[in-house]
């Protein structure tokens, strides 16, 4: 790996199953190098993988198989950026339909306990809107969900009250 950053996440037993998970889900992702432990270790055995270099779009990561001493927190998430509610909806059903499960507000887990913010730019730029009226109706709309709802944040953001048809 090139990076001299890289994100470490701990997995269990299986981070080559999640790399490949990540690579086939998100764009500029991939596998690489991955490296079978030398000698036994506390959580498993000469031959296992013990690391797996991955990127997740373009962001350098290395999968440990480190045991079951530690669990993935949401004090750390990746935040995805998404285009549209078909992107927003493709990321967010890969990661609930494979084992994972939702959050509150864009929010949700992996089946390896890893937290993605699956958070549409319109929402972003809602709330950060100058006018603060409307980011706080985009925002207040933002916190009845758990997938983001494109039409429905664009709907508050502009104060649009009149019911959907």
């Amino acid at each position: 790996m090139v990076s001299k950053n890289t994100i470490c996440l701990w997995y269990d037993s299986d981070a080559l199953d999640a790399a490949r998970f990540y690579a086939q889900t998100f764009p500029d992702s991939a596998v690489g190098r991955v490296m079978h432990a030398p000698g036994d270790y506390p959580s498993g055995k000469e031959g296992n993988v013990l690391t797996v270099e991955f990127t997740v779009m373009g962001i350098p990561c290395l999968g440990l198989n480190g045991g079951t001493a530690f669990k993935q927190s949401e004090a750390f998430s990746f935040q995805i950026a998404t285009d549209d509610q078909a992107e927003t909806d493709r990321l967010w059903n890969a990661i609930v339909n494979n084992g994972g499960q939702e959050s509150e507000c864009g929010w949700c887990k992996d089946k390896w306990g890893v937290s993605w913010q699956i958070t549409p730019r319109v929402l972003t730029d809602a709330i950060n809107d100058p006018d603060r009226a409307a980011a706080k109706r985009a925002f207040d709309a933002m916190m009845t969900m758990r997938k983001i709802d494109v039409a429905t944040i664009e709907k508050a953001w502009r104060g649009d009250s009149r019911p959907a048809r």
